[in-house]
């Protein structure tokens, strides 16, 4: 089946199952996938389309950009175009042009994952100065995380940073660390929590807005 969106066409895929309702999602190749029950007509899908079709744009807008995204190199908040240099030996950055030069990819990691380690401790020890709500600083981790920013460990007194902080810029990775840091005063998302974050990030929803991106 095909479904038209601002005179675009883009797949279906139909999924019939033993499902009392209807399902919709968009996947990375812009194929609209519908899960539904074995008696739902065709037709029917279509009016469920037709009903959620600003979900459908808003959810097909989310796929491009996280397609563009791949193809960039993100870095404090800044794109760069990769260039392979056989020559270099180290990777040099042209904040002018944007572009980053690099041996191959295994010095880039390798610079990548110093960096990472070099600006997450400075910024969360900075951070724990200012925070006056906390006697003992958290033990710091970095790691790869597929769907949160950071974690507060409240039985180990840890904090975990996604280490993909990284492509965002500082301020993103100040309000995560002051957003844990507040977890150790108020362990659920409740106005007293908030109200703690935002006296030391400010402008932590227009953050949470950039995040969610």
């Amino acid at each position: 089946m095909k479904y038209i969106i601002d005179s675009k066409e883009y797949n279906v895929c139909i999924v019939r199952k033993n499902n009392k309702n209807t399902y919709i999602r968009v996947k990375e190749d812009l194929t609209i996938y519908v899960t539904t029950s074995y008696f739902v007509t065709n037709k029917q899908i279509i009016s469920v389309l037709d009903d959620n079709v600003n979900y459908l744009k808003k959810a097909i807008n989310k796929q491009l950009k996280s397609i563009n995204k791949k193809d960039k190199f993100f870095y404090l908040g800044n794109s760069y175009d990769i260039i392979l240099l056989s020559t270099i030996k180290e990777v040099e950055i042209d904040y002018n042009n944007s572009i980053i030069y690099t041996k191959d990819d295994k010095m880039l990691n390798k610079w990548l994952n110093k960096n990472i380690k070099e600006i997450f401790i400075e910024r969360y020890n900075e951070c724990f100065k200012e925070f006056r709500e906390c006697d003992k600083i958290p033990s710091l981790k970095i790691r790869q995380m597929k769907s949160r920013w950071g974690v507060y460990n409240r039985l180990k007194h840890s904090i975990t940073l996604n280490s993909h902080l990284i492509e965002y810029s500082i301020d993103c990775l100040d309000y995560v660390i002051y957003h844990e840091l507040s977890h150790t005063v108020h362990f659920d998302h409740s106005k007293s929590f908030w109200s703690l974050v935002s006296k030391y990030c400010k402008n932590y929803k227009i953050i949470k807005k950039k995040l969610k991106e």
